[in-house]
């Protein structure tokens, strides 16, 4: 973006808004998909559609200093609903659309939400089963008016409605919103992202302004974005990864954010679009590698040996290709090869065969699966961040990739290690503080203002920082070696078989593990071979399958013994739980992060059985259904042997 943009009459969102409807009117701003065919928006439609929204809350009697609640699936006025809210000097505060009626219930009163704008008549019947439990809850917008024909409460209005209103208001008061949008300030509240939650209640986390901004600069600067861009927004609007990529950076660089159809059709919609730019946690990576691996199983035999055979040449030489170091004339040749026949129509399956810059953050991803996608052509990097610092601390830059650091800290950014090995970040990508905690900010935030990130790490010789764990959960066995669960775990959850893997071992002489199956996988794997099965619990305890995963953890192992800080670390023992992890059985937080505690409690007889020596286990579980029904599942757990590895002389480097 051009240095205007600089100025400081360009601090806020709403004015980047009227800045690109001003500079590129014509310009894509917004796309989506709806049944089956894409729609366009220009900056200049998005800038009149938001007006028109802002203007027509204003006359609802929202104000300066409120809070809106947005919820739903990736929709250009939810967007939209952001800049509105801001425009006004409001805060928007968008939550999961998946969590269900009771989960929500603590952000809507520890925000005080008094509008919601939604998605759909789903997530407007969770906010009319909480109305009693959320008086201040005064206005309910929704976006899709599908089954709301007969829905007659005053307090529901369809966004259509609301933006006639707007646009009637902005007759009558032309120089309202303009007012509105001058008064608003660098150090205003820009939105308040709720963290996850994985050892207690929820925090709402100001975001000011200027810190968003400061961390889309940074980030567009860093990997040359601009309005040629596009990316594909599909991640939940609540997560702090969505809000910098879709809504900050598409706001400073002016690139053009997709959404699209649903979440079923978003494989489809990404190969439509072809994105240049692309954003997604390990989760999805190793889900498209698994499913890339269940088709090559189902290949011919001429085409599993070439598939096989060129992700060799891939794994030797791709990743180095890639970032234009020296590699012999005839690897490149057989590369050359390979991405006529392989890697190219992988990456078009894919849906990447453009893109120029991908990012995985959000937890840490697998050296193995990172390789993976370099080696095939796919310029995929390493951001580490965390919600209250914007997710934009450390940067991977061109060229300087490695497969186990996240990179060096991006410009403006002072990282430092603690004593203890936690790692500090001060900027003016930091929070402003936790809604309404300030106890909570003061434990976070030190006297020389670094923030607390919660994760263990160190500095490679290159500077590059290496996370290791979440320093709580950073441990010791036994025999004082380092125990790093999340390490393991991501080492496990590269095999295409392992879906979710939870390990054990601090203060203990072994390491264990429970292990979820990749279902499709599995079951793909199962089928070949004349396997029976009547479902998930009954395919999990499969005697073929312990074999299988068996050698998953044996390789694992094997890789971990080279490891010289957690070669001890190596997996004895495991078993393949009975039911798949779940956030709303509360196993999972809605950003499928691990809830330690709350497993080691709620299975707290497997890990006993784990450590006892027993063969086998029984256990029954109380599980969610999505409708809100309860059920059990249970089951005799086998408990498996691994053979591990001793140690290797070569170490790897840190």
């Amino acid at each position: 973006m051009s240095d205007d943009v600089r100025q400081p009459s360009l601090s806020t969102f709403p004015r980047l808004l009227m800045h690109h409807a001003k500079v590129r009117p014509g310009h894509p701003a917004t796309r989506e998909k709806y049944l089956g065919i894409w729609q366009t928006w220009n900056w200049s439609q998005v800038a009149e559609e938001v007006r028109a929204l802002a203007c027509g809350l204003a006359e609802l009697g929202f104000k300066r200093g409120d809070n809106l609640a947005i919820i739903g699936d990736n929709r250009p006025r939810l967007y939209w609903s952001m800049y509105a809210a801001q425009c006004l000097g409001g805060v928007p505060v968008p939550m999961y659309q998946d969590a269900v009626a009771a989960e929500m219930i603590f952000v809507l009163q520890d925000a005080g939400i008094k509008f919601a704008i939604v998605e759909d008549q789903e997530q407007v019947d969770k906010l009319l089963e909480n109305k009693a439990h959320c008086p201040e809850l005064a206005h309910i917008l929704y976006d899709d008016p599908r089954g709301l024909r007969h829905y007659n409460q005053p307090f529901l209005h369809g966004i259509d409605e609301v933006q006639e209103m707007g646009r009637i208001h902005n007759r009558n008061h032309p120089d309202f919103l303009d007012g509105e949008i001058e008064n608003g300030r660098a150090e205003d509240v820009s939105v308040m992202l709720y963290t996850s939650g994985t050892t207690g209640k929820p925090k709402g986390v100001c975001m000011t302004q200027d810190a968003f901004i400061e961390a889309a600069r940074v980030g567009c600067e860093f990997d040359k974005l601009g309005p040629e861009d596009n990316i594909l927004s599909y991640l939940p609007m609540a997560w702090v990864g969505d809000h910098l990529f879709s809504f900050a950076q598409a706001a400073w660089g002016g690139f053009t954010i997709n959404c699209p159809e649903s979440g079923d059709t978003v494989m489809t919609d990404l190969r439509e679009i072809g994105p240049s730019y692309y954003f997604a946690p390990p989760r999805v990576f190793e889900n498209l590698l698994t499913q890339v691996m269940i088709r090559m199983e189902d290949a011919g035999a001429l085409k599993r040996k070439m598939f096989h055979y060129f992700m060799g040449v891939a794994r030797r030489c791709g990743a180095e290709i890639l970032d234009g170091k020296p590699v012999g004339a005839g690897d490149r040749l057989l590369y050359a090869l390979g991405n006529l026949l392989i890697y190219g129509p992988l990456k078009n399956v894919l849906g990447m065969s453009r893109i120029r810059v991908a990012y995985t953050a959000g937890a840490a991803i697998g050296p193995d699966l990172f390789r993976f996608y370099r080696s095939i052509g796919v310029n995929l990097k390493q951001l580490y961040g965390s919600t209250e610092t914007c997710a934009a601390v450390c940067l991977q830059p061109d060229g300087q990739i490695k497969l186990d650091t996240v990179g060096p800290p991006a410009p403006g950014v002072e990282v430092k290690i603690a004593d203890n090995g936690e790692v500090l970040v001060r900027g003016k990508v930091m929070l402003k503080e936790y809604y309404k905690r300030p106890d909570a900010t003061a434990e976070v935030i030190d006297a020389q203002g670094y923030f607390h990130t919660g994760d263990a790490g160190f500095f490679d010789e290159d500077g590059h920082l290496k996370i290791i764990d979440r320093a709580k959960d950073v441990g010791k066995l036994a025999n004082g070696a380092m125990f790093a669960p999340n390490y393991i775990e991501n080492k496990l959850k590269f095999f295409p078989h392992i879906k979710e893997a939870v390990c054990f071992g601090h203060d203990r002489d072994r390491v264990c593990a429970f292990i979820n199956i990749d279902m499709g996988a599995v079951g793909n794997w199962a089928e070949r071979r004349n396997i029976a099965y009547s479902g998930y619990t009954d395919l999990a305890q499969k005697a073929e399958v312990y074999e299988l995963i068996r050698e998953c953890v044996e390789q694992a192992n094997a890789e971990l013994a080279h490891d010289a800080m957690l070669a001890d670390s190596q997996v004895h023992r495991f078993l393949v739980l009975h039911k798949e992890l779940d956030p709303d059985d509360d196993e999972l937080t809605r950003t499928r992060k691990v809830r330690r505690g709350f497993i080691a409690d709620k299975y707290g007889v497997l890990i006993d059985a784990l450590y006892s020596g027993k063969t086998s286990q029984f256990i029954e579980t109380e599980v969610k259904f999505e409708d809100g029904r309860k059920g059990k599942v249970s089951a005799d757990l086998r408990i498996a042997e691994a053979k591990t590895c001793p140690a290797q002389a070569s170490k790897k480097a840190a």
